[in-house]
């Protein structure tokens, strides 16, 4: 996810590796850094990945430093360029993320490795985009400076207990999902879990336009392949559309000023029976929700949010690079892979016979659905650097109804010319 990841919960990892002893680059100590959450899929899965390189390198030491995402992602151009860069690090995929810093010349190519360590065989051409980026740091082509091992995607969470309280069948078409929103409202619910001080209020936007749009404008607008034009059909309707929603209380006013965290615990505590957020919850709800629950692909449309997760990158001025390589091949490995799709994460090398859990295989079959029929539309905030903060702001002043649909998306179009290349 772009962003996706602000989720999770618990942000900050406590330390699970040896105290600072200092990196000297003598394959003694590997420096490594990610903020997934501790009982998130992915968070288990690299924990235990660690346990698998400490048990292949003895001598060597782990170095874990306490870091949430928004630290790294505010810091990591100065933190990169100084000599206290970790070996290995997770980082946000995208154009404005690492694409910005393979252009800024602070992280290692991986090309060599990728292919030497069939990392390259692995991974579909659509979780593959995000790893490779060109001289002006768009995804897409070029080199190698990012692994993803696992992969994400948006789709309907759906309280069943509630849903079946209210006599509503699980939605197949977009209208029985209006229908359920209304079926709600009557009763005095707030259908949507919503956040529009983080992600989850422009991924519900970006979900309405896709639900119009096909995969030209999806390149025209990630890709930069054509003219992005926010006052075309795709994005006047979703901007038209969430308005709407907000007026007809299927999204709280009041969610102008929640974060992701919020709209997750309010689905976590059955207040709001339906929540469109990413997979990277999976693994959480599993283990705090109490209720029956499920989930299903936004109905109607081949597009939606997702990609290849966040990737593992190489910091150009790491010490010990060949012991960095060495750990992401361990979690590209079918032992870690498999774990990882127990535990509620999307693998992108298990075994599938391997996945028993059956809420991990109805995640995993969705995935690979929406995967196959082309369908990982990206996220909204990826086109150019510092659009994320852009989408916030603006879509909160749709939720506040300080801002009309055309306004909003003449502010949109501004903000993404102003920061894309020059065609």
């Amino acid at each position: 996810m772009a962003t996706a990841v602000l989720t999770a919960g618990a942000l900050l990892l406590t330390s699970c590796g040896d105290s600072d002893s200092g990196s000297s680059g003598d394959g003694k100590t590997l420096k490594l850094w990610h903020y997934e959450g501790p009982n998130s899929a992915m968070g288990q899965a690299w924990n235990e990945a660690i346990k698998e390189f400490k048990a292949t390198h003895p001598g060597v030491k782990v170095e874990f430093e306490e870091k949430g995402f928004e630290q790294i992602q505010k810091t990591a151009p100065m933190v990169l360029n100084s000599s206290d860069a970790p070996d290995v690090m997770e980082y946000l995929k995208g154009n404005a993320s690492a694409g910005l810093l393979s252009k800024q010349g602070l992280l290692t190519d991986l090309t060599q490795e990728a292919k030497a360590r069939g990392w390259d065989k692995k991974l579909s051409a659509s979780v593959r985009t995000t790893s490779v980026y060109d001289t002006n740091g768009v995804m897409g082509s070029g080199k190698w400076y990012g692994v993803p091992n696992y992969a994400e995607y948006t789709m309907v969470y759906y309280n069943k207990d509630l849903f079946k309280k209210y006599g509503i069948a699980e939605p197949k078409t977009f209208d029985e999902l209006t229908a359920a929103m209304d079926k709600f409202v009557q009763n005095k619910i707030t259908p949507l879990a919503n956040a529009g001080a983080e992600y989850p209020a422009q991924q519900y936007l970006y979900q309405l336009a896709l639900s119009k749009a096909d995969r030209a404008w999806v390149d025209s607008y990630q890709l930069y392949k054509g003219k992005t034009d926010f006052h075309d059909p795709a994005w006047t309707y979703a901007a038209e559309t969430f308005a709407d929603w907000v007026k007809k209380g299927y999204i709280a006013k009041t969610s102008s000023s929640t974060k992701a965290e919020d709209a997750g615990v309010s689905f976590i505590q059955g207040k709001s029976p339906i929540f469109f957020s990413g997979s990277w919850w999976y693994g959480r709800f599993i283990d705090e929700v109490k209720f029956d629950w499920g989930t299903f692909l936004w109905p109607d449309t081949q597009l939606s949010p997702g990609s290849g997760g966040n990737i593992w990158v190489v910091p150009k001025g790491a010490k010990n690079k060949e012991l960095a390589y060495d750990f992401i091949d361990i979690t590209m490995s079918k032992k870690i892979q498999n774990l990882l799709g127990n535990k509620g994460g999307v693998p992108v090398a298990a075994d599938a016979s391997a996945i028993t859990d059956p809420k991990s295989k109805t995640l995993i079959d969705n995935f690979n659905a929406l995967s196959q029929r082309d369908g990982l539309a990206f996220y909204p905030d990826w086109p150019v650097p510092g659009y994320y903060d852009v989408l916030v702001s603006q879509t909160q002043k749709l939720i506040t109804d300080s801002e009309k649909p055309d306004g909003y998306l003449d502010a949109l179009q501004d903000a993404y010319d102003k920061g894309a290349p020059k065609q």
